[in-house]
């Protein structure tokens, strides 16, 4: 009977650890970045692009990105959030943009998954000559 009681119980926790993997999914995400977007928008004609991935087992956001035709040196770059379409956020995650194109990851906490999940953040690129940053784009879900 004890057998039984063992077995039954460690078939319970393979069941449960290969449901929840089952479970593990890899969301897309993109962002596309203009100074049209920037809040106030700037007069730049700089471009970029972010591809981003989600990977739910782990919460580990992924990214690569690229820009050209910025004013100057980017001086720093970020995920922001949560903020809508035309609304400023504080920083959640940082990016090392340095150069591009650039590329990165970080772990995320619950709060900036909620964010990403809902739309809620967007990437900025800042230059000297726009502190507040020169290019941005709001994170959207792919599809």
């Amino acid at each position: 009977m004890q057998s039984k009681a063992i077995f039954t119980a460690v078939s319970l926790t393979v069941l449960t650890l290969a449901t929840g993997q089952a479970f593990a999914k890899t969301l897309k995400f993109q962002a596309t970045l203009a100074g049209s977007s920037e809040v106030p928008a700037t007069t730049s004609t700089a471009t970029g692009s972010v591809d981003a991935t989600y990977d739910t087992k782990t919460s580990t956001l992924s990214w690569t990105g690229t820009y050209s035709g910025l004013t100057g040196p980017e001086v720093a770059a970020h995920f922001h959030g949560p903020a809508a379409v035309g609304k400023n956020a504080g920083v959640m995650v940082p990016i090392d943009a340095a150069t591009s194109p650039f590329k990165g990851s970080a772990v995320l906490k619950k709060a900036q998954v909620s964010a990403l999940e809902h739309g809620m953040l967007y990437v900025n690129i800042h230059t000297a000559t726009n502190k507040a940053g020169e290019i941005r784009g709001q994170v959207t879900a792919v599809k």
